[in-house]
């Protein structure tokens, strides 16, 4: 397979892993010290209308420059305002321009909960997403090994994070069953030509058990793609760059929700 952006981002990310010496017990430690989580995935079970995880993302290596200037507080409040269900916050500095303040200014100016939106390559990634005040973790199934998806999944949950594995396909569902994951992300974006593929969606909800809480991520434009995803099967949709390019998120947000 041609190396995709994804490929690029994971170097980087498994080469600040690697000079990483901190202790992963001292740190398991501080975690389970932590006081509770929001409650991600039931944020957003049996809702009875489609959740919208609202994201704030600054850029990125597909299409460049979104929103560089926005002030993650006032997002975060005009999400919840307009009806949002969850968060999601870039943390990548390097390709997404995010940062750890901004999920935490954003968590502490509203009530819901928050997914640190990140590539996580070790154990003390996922230490580090609960003690900088997340409530979820993401797991992407294409960049981990199934030990390391395993794993990492088991530590989050220990420690009282929720965990969105991320997935594209059918050999990657069968990984994140087999991690036990309760909260499956299906993306729409093809990895090497980055084009949105809306029946890979539909076909992947299907094949989903139903107790498992079903996120779409990438390309939902508009209040039609919305409505065709929660008809699908799914139960919550990831918005990004139709959100942070709005003039006006709230009334956005409460369009897809429809």
């Amino acid at each position: 397979m041609a190396a995709t952006y994804l490929d690029r981002i994971l170097d980087h990310h498994r080469e600040i892993a690697a000079d990483d010496n901190r202790s992963v017990t001292s740190l398991n430690e501080q975690a389970r010290a932590m006081g509770p989580t929001r409650g991600f995935r039931a944020a957003l079970r049996d809702r009875g209308r489609l959740g919208v995880i609202a994201e704030i993302k600054r850029r990125s290596p597909s299409k460049g420059d979104l929103n560089t200037d926005l002030v993650a507080a006032d997002l975060a409040s005009k999400y919840e305002h307009g009806g949002a269900a969850c968060l999601s916050v870039l943390t990548d500095v390097e390709f997404f321009g995010g940062s750890v303040e901004d999920l935490q200014s954003a968590r502490r100016a509203c009530s819901l909960p928050v997914l640190r939106k990140d590539f996580t390559v070790s154990e003390l990634d996922v230490l580090d997403a609960r003690l900088m005040g997340a409530d979820c973790v993401l797991l992407i199934a294409a960049a981990l090994d199934s030990h390391e998806l395993s794993a990492f999944h088991e530590l989050a949950v220990d420690v009282g994070l929720d965990v969105l594995v991320e997935i594209h396909d059918e050999a990657e569902l069968e990984q994140a069953l087999d991690a036990k994951a309760m909260l499956i992300g299906v993306n729409q974006r093809d990895l090497v030509t980055f084009e949105v593929d809306h029946e890979r969606a539909a076909r992947m909800a299907a094949l989903i058990p139903d107790q498992v809480v079903k996120v779409a991520e990438s390309g939902v434009r508009d209040a039609a793609d919305a409505f065709s995803l929660r008809t699908s099967g799914y139960d919550a949709v990831l918005v990004g760059e139709t959100l942070v390019t709005s003039g006006d998120p709230s009334s956005t947000i409460a369009s897809l929700i429809g």
